[in-house]
Formats: C-alpha cells, sequence, structure tokens
C-alpha cells in the first residue's frame, strides 16, 4: 500500500465522500479556498466550490445549529471547528438539539452530522487551543466519539462517520497529523467500536487514547531490551468502546495500564477500570492502574507544556511500576 500523511489520508476520504455522495457539504471557518488550518480541504474548493465548502463567520453555535437543521432534512454535513475547544461555544446547541432529536422525533428523524476537529497538547498552543473533550462527549448519550491513531484508520473512520446516521464526534490529535502510514487505495470503511491491536505482548496491557498509542509503542522498544513484552490497544472510538478486546487482552496479561493526556478525574480510563475491574477481577494480578496528563491549565511555555503530558520515559516507567506490583 501506498503510504499517506494522517491528515492526506482523512482528506482522501472526505473527497471520495463528497464525490459519492452530492449531499455531503462542509461548514467552518477558512475550509473554503484556503483548505482549512490543517489543510482538511485543501484542493477540494476548486472541484465543489462555495456550495459545498462553505466558509463561515465566526459563529459555532450559529453554524452548528444550521448544520443540525440541515441534516434533519436529508443533507450530510461535515463541521470543522478548526480546534475542537472551538465547538465549546455551541454545547448547548450540540448537547439538546444534534445529540437528543433522534429521541425525541421517537427515531422518525436521523442526525447524520460529523463533527470535527484538532485536539490535543503541542507546538505551544497554549490553553484554548489544547483540549481533548472526547471523555464529556462520551458521558452523552447520542454521540459516536472518534479518535483515529494511524493514516489508515483517519481515512477508514472519517468514510464510516459520513455515512453513519448518528452524530459523530471526530477528533484527531494534532501530534497525528503528519505522521505517515499505509492506506489502502480501495475503498475501506472501518467500522465502530472494533478495537485495533497496535502491539501484541503477553506482561501487560497498555490502552493508549490518541497520540498515546505511539508513544507508548515507542515505551515499548525500550522496554524489549528489559525483556518485557507489552500488548498495546488503540481502542478507535470511545462511543462504542470495544471493551471485550480489552478484557480478552486482561485476562491474557493480568495487568492493566490506561494512558491518556486528559485529565484523570472522570476521565475515559476511569471509565475503563470500573469495566475491567466489574468484568475482569479474577483476571487481574495487580490493581487497574492510569497515567494521565497533569490536571491544570495547558501552560503556553515548550518546557512546561511537555512537562503536564505524559511521554515514552514516563510510559515506560509506569509499565515496570505496574509489573512490580
Amino acid at each position: 500500500m501506498r503510504e499517506l500523511t494522517f491528515t492526506a489520508a482523512a482528506r482522501e476520504g472526505l473527497a471520495e465522500e463528497m464525490a459519492r455522495d452530492p449531499s455531503v457539504f462542509v461548514v467552518g471557518e477558512g475550509i473554503g479556498a484556503r483548505g482549512g488550518n490543517f489543510n482538511t480541504t485543501e484542493g477540494l474548493f476548486g472541484l465543489y466550490g462555495p456550495e459545498r465548502l462553505r466558509d463561515t463567520p465566526i459563529t459555532e453555535r450559529g453554524f452548528t445549529g444550521l448544520c443540525t437543521g440541515a441534516a434533519m432534512v436529508g443533507a450530510r454535513p461535515v463541521v470543522d471547528y478548526m480546534f475542537f475547544d472551538f465547538a465549546l461555544d455551541a454545547l448547548g446547541e450540540l448537547i439538546n438539539q444534534t445529540a437528543k432529536i433522534q429521541y425525541m422525533s421517537d427515531g422518525r428523524l436521523t442526525m447524520p452530522i460529523v463533527l470535527r476537529g484538532c485536539i490535543g497538547v503541542g507546538n505551544a498552543a497554549a490553553t484554548h487551543h489544547t483540549g481533548a473533550y472526547y471523555p464529556i462527549f462520551t458521558h452523552l448519550p447520542g454521540f459516536r466519539v472518534v479518535v483515529p491513531v494511524t493514516p489508515r484508520d483517519a481515512k477508514g473512520l472519517l468514510k464510516t462517520a459520513i455515512r453513519s446516521d448518528d452524530p459523530v464526534v471526530f477528533m484527531e490529535h494534532r501530534g497525528l497529523l503528519n505522521t505517515r502510514g499505509p492506506v489502502p487505495e480501495e475503498e475501506e470503511l472501518i467500522p465502530f467500536g472494533k478495537a485495533r491491536i497496535a502491539r501484541e505482548g503477553k506482561d501487560a496491557t497498555v490502552v493508549g487514547i490518541a497520540v498515546m498509542v505511539n508513544k507508548t509503542l515507542q515505551a515499548c522498544e525500550v522496554l524489549e531490551g528489559e525483556g518485557v513484552s507489552v500488548e498495546v490497544i488503540d481502542p478507535r472510538t470511545l462511543a462504542p468502546l470495544d471493551i471485550d478486546t480489552i478484557l480478552e487482552s486482561v485476562h491474557k496479561t493480568g495487568r492493566l495500564l490506561i494512558v491518556d493526556e486528559t485529565y484523570a478525574p472522570c476521565g475515559i480510563g476511569a471509565e475503563i477500570a470500573a469495566q475491567v475491574m466489574v468484568r475482569a477481577f479474577d483476571d487481574l494480578d495487580a490493581p487497574v492502574q492510569r497515567l494521565n496528563g497533569a490536571h491544570t491549565p495547558i501552560p503556553y511555555s515548550p518546557p512546561l507544556e511537555a512537562a503536564v503530558v505524559p511521554n515514552p520515559e514516563t510510559i515506560a516507567q509506569a509499565i515496570r511500576d505496574l509489573l512490580a506490583e
């Protein structure tokens, strides 16, 4: 297979869906002729023009509501928030309308809308451009929450998201946008709710979220030299969550660490840990452990920024500590 960057693969998926289905259109700030802040729509404006790539003012609640209405009557909008922090200005619309309309209409209305944006710490982006709010959206009924890691998944999951009749939150970590990987030329739709085993192992299981999958894989290279075999799981989607794959791995290894850049309180790691404790308590040889980013606003200073999130060294040490239990 040819290699593409994460961004190029996702853009290819969007382009294919726009060519296949004329009801797909994109709304957001700078996604027209400029091609998006992260090149998410680069080259598409020349193909489809302003009717299907509509630049907007800075009015997140306004264009989120517009696209929610469009989805209710049969269109398939893709809302590009640039940074997902900006979606917070539309939370009232998202929680009370976008997520609930299928229930409120007794299933007579569907909500085929994709809500995408960049997340994550890096590049001295400071606290207003680094949020990763997937714990919030996973908590809310109605949303599908997708956090791809590989270019192949970025394309395949985005195509699945666009074809879904449910609202899909599609979060792309800044630390992954320029990573490269194999992407098939033939069409591939990757299903929601099916985790990827990024590395097989027998001594411990690590569930990584977003860029933490790649950082964990780096840590595993060091640990392999110490004779430690770690299984790494990439959930791909957090709602639905493939807990069965995690349970199967824990049954084999007896130990579990969840590595997540977001805050520990009420986070994804807490949910996974709780489910494993209930359903696989007898398989555990040690308490489930979590490694999270510091519970603090993200600093602007690059050294401080680097200090508040897990890195391969801290992940490796957390795995050593887990094995010592």
